[in-house]
This record gives C-alpha cells, structure tokens and sequence, in this order.
C-alpha cells in the first residue's frame, strides 16, 4: 500500500473512533439531563411510594422529599440517580440533590461511597460539597437504564 492510501485510512479510523466516542458522551449527557428531570418530575410520586413502603407519615419533625442523587470522584464522569431524605421540614425543604463523592481505598479493593444531602445541583468537585445539617438518605432509587 502507499502511504497515502494507509494515511487516510488512518484518518478515516481515526475520525470514526472520535464520532463514536463523542456520541457516547452525547448518550451520557442525555442520560443524565433526563434522569434528572425525571426525577424532579416525579419525585412526590417516588417519595409517596418510599412512604407507602416504609409506612411513614411526614411530620414537621420527620419530613421526607426524593432529590436526585449526583456521583463524582472515581472517574470523570457524573450518575444520577435519586434519594429520598429525610429531616426537619424546614432542613429537608433545603436540599435539592444528594452529593455521592467516591474514592478508592487499597487501590481498588474498597470503594468509599458517601451521600450527603446539599443545597445544590451545581456539583463539579468535592469541595463544592456544602452539607444541610439534621438530613440524612433514608432510601436509594436504583434506575435501570
């Protein structure tokens, strides 16, 4: 083959290895706008459900309300999910999303999970982390996707 010929075929893979990876960016992007606007949609009806299923009634002293959940950390990428929390009326009305920082202990043997409730969806990093006291995760959604 003359080089010409192996060049553009290089090109060519090259170009069509950019357009797959971009378009599974674009999925993710999709994936992850929609998850989160589903789970504002219809997060009474996913936290009247937890209700239902844990028999709680809400009280000013123990309120709950499903905000979906962002993961940062161990890869470049962020999930979304949901979580129901649960707190103080006033507390819980603070919160709009679950921070899931990760991190890897003994290399990859252990995997650190945590689920903190903040006043924000606005997640890029673990310092942009602000906790609402007197909230905790009382259920995990799992979405299949």
């Amino acid at each position: 083959m003359n080089r010409r010929l192996i060049a553009a075929v290089a090109a060519v893979g090259i170009l069509a290895a950019g357009v797959a990876a971009s378009s599974l960016q674009i999925r993710e992007v999709i994936k992850i706008f929609g998850v989160s606007a589903a789970v504002r949609e219809f997060a009474g009806d996913i936290n009247k459900a937890f209700n239902d299923l844990t028999g709680h009634e809400d009280t000013n002293d123990e309120y709950t309300k499903v905000v979906p959940i962002y993961t940062i950390g161990i890869s470049s990428r962020t999930a979304v999910g949901a979580a129901q929390v649960m707190g103080t009326k006033a507390n819980v009305d603070k919160v709009k999303a679950v921070a899931s920082p990760q991190a890897e202990l003994l290399g990859r043997e252990i995997k650190l999970r945590a689920l903190i409730p903040v006043d924000s969806t606005d997640i890029k990093n673990v310092k942009d982390i602000k906790r609402i006291p007197g909230v905790g995760v009382s259920g995990i959604v799992d979405l299949k996707l």
